[in-house]
């Protein structure tokens, strides 16, 4: 089972000015878009479910409301014409993933209908699979979408045995494969000590493209960019993804697999700069937010930033 919540306005505060300094006095609870002008939409996905089935640590369900808070704090410099728009959080009961996913899916496509630019707000990773089928169910079946994700994990596992945080990517490979259509898929921050031999064997047989932690560094950055370039170009839009995991734990130690092995903050802003800038993004999302294990909203904080400087990009 899953429930649509709406935005609850308590979790926006912060420092108070005449002149709405900051978003927390920007945003609007109203879940209303007025499609003749240009809007971007939070989304939350509460869900802890995907995360325990890959017994991973218990507590992204608590992510979204964490990093609104924190965005809500920070400084607005959006034009006064846009709309910033909390639209509420699909809650997961019953460890229903599977019915928290369509119901992310269904608002996906509402929010891109209605001309809003969706910034989805994670729980686990299983958010990537009711994302890409909203994105998917408003574009129909003749556009192209590259996926790319900023994980230290590919996040390809088989799901004989159920569906998780760790499937959602195999998912839509085997959705693609079934619809005839290709599957774009561009990993960057890959860790040989995150993913074992069969999941690099399953994505060379997926054709899935990706770049290791250990070239994915602002020391590489115009192979990272020509990376990125060279695969935005094969398609028509691009879904995003970030993993928090990705990072190393000494930016993001509120995950639920957390490493000192991850990449830095630098990198991944250089790579969302070319991905904006390519007029192709279409939605993106941030996964794996665990509140229970963050220090001093540390993570919190990260994950805000990033929406931030999405939201100040995409104008």
């Amino acid at each position: 089972m899953a429930i649509y919540k709406k935005p609850n306005s308590n979790i926006w505060t912060g420092r108070s000015s005449d002149h709405q300094l900051y978003l927390y006095e920007k945003v609007d609870c109203s879940t209303s878009v007025k499609t003749s002008v240009p809007a971007i939409a939070l989304l939350g996905y509460s869900c802890g479910a995907g995360v325990q089935r890959n017994h991973g640590r218990i507590g992204t369900q608590a992510g979204p409301d964490t990093i609104k808070t924190c965005i809500g704090k920070m400084p607005n410099h959006l034009h006064p014409k846009m709309q910033f728009l909390d639209f509420g959080t699909i809650e997961c009961n019953d460890s229903d993933m599977e019915a928290a996913q369509n119901m992310l899916s269904q608002k996906t496509t509402q929010l891109l209908g209605r001309n809003a630019f969706p910034i989805l707000l994670g729980g686990g990773h299983d958010i990537a699979y009711g994302h890409y089928n909203g994105i998917r169910n408003h574009i129909g079946n003749d556009k192209t979408i590259g996926i790319i994700n900023f994980d230290a994990h590919f996040d390809l596992r088989p799901n004989e045995n159920g569906n998780n945080s760790g499937t959602p990517f195999f998912q839509i490979a085997q959705d693609c494969m079934a619809n005839n259509r290709a599957f774009n898929y561009l990993c960057l921050g890959i860790r040989k000590d995150a993913n074992d031999r069969i999941s690099f064997k399953t994505a060379n047989d997926l054709g899935v493209e990706f770049m290791e932690h250990d070239v994915f560094k602002v020391l590489y950055l115009e192979n990272v960019l020509k990376t990125i370039d060279r695969f935005i170009s094969d398609v028509d839009y691009i879904y995003t993804s970030i993993d928090l995991d990705g990072f190393s734990s000494a930016y993001a130690p509120g995950v639920s697999s957390p490493s000192p092995m991850g990449y830095s903050p630098d990198i991944v802003l250089e790579s969302l700069k070319t991905i904006i800038n390519s007029k192709k993004l279409i939605s993106i999302d941030v996964a794996e937010m665990n509140p229970t294990y963050d220090i001093d909203n540390q993570t919190a904080k990260l994950a805000a930033s990033l929406v931030h400087f999405v939201m100040h990009r995409i104008e």
